[in-house]
């Protein structure tokens, strides 16, 4: 009597496109679900832009003068505060806890595309928190001094810093599996909000709040967005605010995947 081996059947690999777009439109999917969550996401910086303004527009420009639109200066501020810690974090942590990400990880899917996919989703969700600032800024006045084409770079740079900001999210998801740690994300950027140009000029700041300013990526993201509405096309401003939001996104990505890494071999 003979026997027979037989070789056991392996999963093949689909290959990286198949899985980030596998990936990616899982993620869209649940976006598309979770749709009631942008309201209120959105509350905030709406909130601000009417009452920073209502509260302090004659203030500013009754102090610096020289045709100051403080409406114009606030609105970068609003549409940065609807994009940073927007991400599909907590989704991730949903994942850990219940096993999908183990089971996911028994399989040879290509391990980058686990948080590449989930961040396909988040920029595009954060381009459409952007769009209603930016409709609410025109209604109250604003105009852009560098039209359309101006406009479309303004959601490009305030999409490219929402997506830069993500990696800190998913490092502290995969990190901690914790969705309170995860939801608390934001208060890493929410003090340095602040210590930054956020309501006057930097020319008008002083002290020690004027030099953290000086060392504070968000400074040059708005002064970058700033341009785009309030000057034109100032090419060294936008450079420097992609240029804050590239190493900002190299911080986050590095702890995010390196992170990614790490739960990996401990699987």
């Amino acid at each position: 009597m003979t026997t027979t081996s037989i070789a056991p059947l392996l999963a093949r690999r689909a290959g990286f496109v198949r899985d980030l777009t596998s990936v990616a439109r899982r993620a869209l999917r649940d976006t598309a679900r979770d749709g009631s969550a942008v309201i209120p996401a959105l509350f905030i910086p709406l909130f601000f832009l009417v009452v920073n303004i209502g509260s302090l527009q004659t203030f500013v420009e009754g102090n610096i003068g020289n045709g100051f639109d403080f409406k114009a200066f606030q609105l970068p501020v609003s549409v940065i505060f609807a994009v940073t810690g927007v991400s599909r974090a907590g989704s991730l942590v949903i994942d850990i806890q219940d096993g999908y990400m183990d089971r996911l990880l028994l399989t040879p899917i290509s391990r980058s595309t686990l948080l590449l996919g989930l961040m396909i989703a988040d920029l595009s969700l954060v381009v459409i928190m952007t769009i209603p600032v930016i409709i609410l800024g025109l209604i109250i006045g604003v105009s852009f001094a560098t039209g359309f084409l101006g406009m479309l770079v303004f959601i490009l740079i305030a999409a490219t810093w929402g997506l830069a900001f993500t990696g800190f999210s998913y490092a502290i998801a995969l990190k901690t599996g914790n969705p309170i740690a995860v939801n608390n994300a934001f208060l890493l950027f929410f003090p340095f909000a602040f210590l930054t140009t956020a309501y006057v000029p930097q020319a008008q700041m002083t002290g020690w709040l004027g030099t953290a300013a000086n060392y504070n990526p968000a400074t040059y993201l708005l002064a970058g967005m700033r341009a785009l509405i309030m000057t034109g096309w100032d090419s060294r401003a936008i450079g420097q605010a992609f240029l804050a939001t590239a190493i900002v996104g190299s911080v986050s990505f590095t702890l995010a995947f390196s992170t990614l890494r790490g739960r990996v071999r401990c699987k």
